[in-house]
């Protein structure tokens, strides 16, 4: 088996190149800076191929890169909170799954660029919830993340402004948020899998983009206190940015001499 082989039949080799290309700028994003990943890789990705394929391919790769951190995370993490939030999440994935699956992919396209441009307008905002905890907003909290992991995902941003502006320390609030993904991203695969989504084309595509996906997010690592986090962050977000206007059905359109 080489490694042409892995590639889905309906992606030439430049369109893979591609998304390795873009797998290892957003795994750098997310190992220097903890955010970043989907909202860089979904827009770009999604503009070369099928979203459906790179939202599959993302999950896949992202929930083994995160898995190591699950096991420290249960150990800190605020379980019970996490917990409500989770429930929120268990209705939102499907939900955000199932359009996914009924959408065309020039609307998709459309609705992941207007979620990473809002998403990210939330990011350079810094703004964080600081009123009272409430069941049911930590639900609807759980549920809106759940629903842009289901459909995009690009679940993190509400779960951020939300934890990480509660009174509790960054240990607990890290450890829930990387928990709530773990549970979030398994209802993902659940859901994936049974719509169809996870197909065998992805997971052996997913073998090839992983590792690079994965060095990304080593790099990044390494680069994390030799460079000004201020700086770096400034480059993220930029290249969020950028992603959104290059990915955006439009120029895409406009490409394809649509």
């Amino acid at each position: 088996m080489t490694s042409f082989s892995l590639i889905p039949s309906d992606i030439s080799t430049s369109i893979a190149l591609a998304i390795c290309a873009i797998a290892f700028v957003s795994g750098t994003a997310r190992g220097f800076s903890g955010f970043g990943s989907a909202l860089i890789f979904m827009p770009l990705a999604s503009s070369v191929a099928a979203p459906r394929l790179v939202a599959a391919l993302l999950l896949v790769i992202d929930f083994i890169a995160a898995t190591p951190l699950l096991p420290n995370a249960w150990t800190h993490a605020d379980r019970k909170a996490t917990a409500v939030m989770v429930a929120g999440a268990l209705v939102g994935v499907p939900i955000g799954t199932y359009f996914l699956t009924v959408l065309e992919p020039v609307t998709t396209r459309w609705i992941i660029s207007c979620f990473v441009a809002a998403l990210l307008a939330l990011l350079l905002s810094g703004w964080r919830y600081h009123g009272k905890e409430h069941v049911a907003l930590s639900v609807g909290v759980g549920g809106l993340s759940g629903f842009c992991s289901g459909l995009a995902q690009t679940g993190g941003p509400p779960i951020v402004a939300y934890w990480l502006g509660r009174p509790i320390s960054s240990v607990i609030s890290r450890a829930n948020i990387v928990l709530f993904f773990g549970a979030s991203d398994f209802f993902s695969l659940v859901s994936y899998w049974f719509t169809g989504l996870i197909t065998i084309e992805s997971v052996k595509f997913s073998l090839i983009v992983g590792p690079i996906y994965g060095v990304g997010v080593w790099f990044g690592a390494a680069l994390f206190g030799k460079a000004s986090e201020k700086v770096f962050r400034a480059i993220c977000y930029a290249l969020i940015a950028a992603a959104v206007i290059v990915g955006l059905p439009a120029l895409d359109g406009i490409l394809r001499g649509g």
